[in-house]
């Protein structure tokens, strides 16, 4: 009984949204990556802007990871 109730509180603990979160956060990376090797002239308003949505989400990540599903 104690090992089937341990193992509905790990599946507990793991949500659909954060599949998407992992989603979210590549994609971002992507786009940063693609603004930063922009080259006649580089979105320096873009650019910081993602910069603080990727540090954001990968934050968001790590705590869901590391807090969440390990924890």
């Amino acid at each position: 009984m104690f090992l089937a109730a341990e193992a509905a509180n790990t599946l507990a603990k793991f949500d659909p949204f954060d599949i998407m979160m992992l989603l979210f956060t590549i994609v971002i990376f992507i786009g940063w990556v693609r603004l930063l090797m922009a080259r006649p002239k580089k979105n320096v308003f873009a650019i910081g802007f993602t910069t603080v949505a990727l540090a954001v989400f990968v934050f968001a990540d790590s705590i869901m990871i590391g807090k969440v599903w390990l924890g």
